[in-house]
């Protein structure tokens, strides 16, 4: 079991690997420390081939009202005025990852925080919580892929709402979006994730996250037919469709290899 208090921690079990922001007494608010460690931790799952799922969460012990993430610590401000454009490097190598990605939002959530939510291709958030994005409200413009997933993933009047009023949104306006898989009380937050586990490891692992990969591409403006058709040829030749269209025709559940 890692500390309480650090920097995020990396837990792999088979097929799923669990990221745990884990500074909960300071609202676990990310410093240099934290993102240089998530940094370490994206390159060892992308090189962990096993790993086709991975949940990012929070340790929110101790807390009155659990907060997921406070955001960038802003001390750094003080010590690099270029903080936040290096904070940018983190959720798009989030967005990027090889596995599909779930947050498990069991708290609420602010500033650059909101990002790393939002570079997670599935997110499960807990009832009665807040998202707010102060930026304006701080004097910074938001670096451009953020505002990029944002315009995605609220759609532009939404973001309008977040960015320039700077006030706080409840999680349950933002379901509204389409933002959530869904929303759970903090007694089934977690059973809420197992699930989506579940359904993500029974799929296609070649698949699955070669689509991701396209639908991230499509989504940043990025769409090239070409790149596209290559990857459906080789999930056509793949022995995962063989099987996939063997169970399917046997009617049992397939037994997907990721070749």
């Amino acid at each position: 079991m890692p500390p309480l208090e650090g920097t995020p921690s990396l837990e792999v079990t088979g097929a799923v690997a669990t990221l745990t922001l884990r500074r909960p007494s300071q609202r676990n608010s990310l410093t240099d420390e934290d993102l240089h460690m998530l940094m370490t931790h994206f390159d060892a799952i992308n090189h962990n081939p096993a790993i086709q799922v991975v949940v990012l969460q929070a340790s929110t012990h101790g807390q009155d009202k659990p907060v997921f993430s406070a955001g960038y610590n802003v001390g750094g401000f003080d010590n690099d005025v270029m903080a936040p454009l290096f904070f940018e490097k983190i959720p798009e190598a989030l967005e990027r990852l090889r596995p599909i990605t779930i947050c498990a939002l069991n708290g609420s959530v602010y500033g650059g925080a909101t990002d790393l939510v939002l570079a997670c291709d599935l997110r499960v958030g807990l009832c009665g919580m807040s998202w707010r994005m102060p930026a304006c409200a701080l004097g910074l413009h938001y670096y451009p892929s953020g505002l990029r997933r944002y315009v995605s993933r609220f759609g532009l009047n939404a973001s309008k709402r977040a960015f320039l009023l700077g006030q706080s949104l409840r999680f349950e306006d933002l379901k509204a979006l389409g933002l959530f898989e869904t929303l759970a009380e903090a007694d089934q937050l977690d059973s809420a994730v197992t699930q989506l586990v579940h359904t993500l490891t029974r799929m296609a692992p070649l698949a699955l996250q070669a689509t991701k990969q396209s639908l991230n591409e499509v989504a940043a403006g990025l769409y090239c037919e070409p790149v596209l058709k290559e990857r459906a040829r080789q999930s056509v030749h793949s022995s995962d469709f063989s099987e996939g269209r063997a169970a399917f025709a046997e009617r049992r559940p397939p037994v997907f290899t990721g070749r």
